[in-house]
């Protein structure tokens, strides 16, 4: 199983790149966002590797955000890697995790292949859908501080991470949230 490739770049479209990796040449599928960020000859992308009897895909990723984000509407039922690509090509991560938190049906709807019905499905199945905080991101280090202090409590992970969702602040407000809101689960 593929998760990453490197390699210089041959071909770049909007949607896919040809790289040309030790003399091999591979079409990866990008998103309009990945596509964006790309910059110069040589990339390094993290990928997903789709196997089916008929074809063998790859889907390159520039932020690892956007792969969990990928993978992730994968596993929704009638979702598949054009819509799930379609899906990271409209939104980033930060604000794919905001619509998902605000169940904001109308957002979602704009994405190519997404009708009411599947926008509906989609943020039901990924009602907890949390983008993991890179260092150099702002109010990363005090989300860090407040998972870390709750956890020190007792609480596992994966409850404060729904309760932080989406929630900023220092981290003293940040554990005064997430305690209000663990007391109701």
């Amino acid at each position: 199983m593929l998760v990453g490739i490197e390699g210089k770049i041959e071909v770049k479209e909007p949607t896919y790149l040809h790289l040309n990796v030790g003399g091999l040449i591979y079409e990866v599928n990008v998103s309009v966002n990945s596509s964006n960020a790309i910059e110069g000859k040589e990339v390094r992308l993290f990928v997903t590797q789709i196997l089916r009897e008929d074809a063998d895909l790859l889907y390159g990723f520039v932020d690892r955000n956007e792969k969990k984000m990928f993978d992730t509407l994968l596993k929704i039922n009638g979702v598949g890697p054009k819509v799930a690509q379609a899906v990271c090509s409209t939104f980033t991560p930060e604000t794919f995790a905001r619509i998902v938190a605000s169940k904001d049906v109308g957002l979602l709807k704009r994405v190519p292949g997404i009708g009411p019905k599947a926008a509906s499905r989609i943020l039901v199945e990924l009602a907890d859908f949390i983008i993991e905080s890179g260092e150099t991101k702002q109010g990363a280090t005090e989300q860090n501080e407040a998972v870390l202090a709750l956890e020190s409590l007792g609480f596992k992970k994966e409850a404060i991470r729904k309760a932080l969702s989406g929630e900023s602040g220092d981290t003293a407000t940040l554990v005064k949230i997430a305690l209000k809101k663990l007391q109701r689960l």
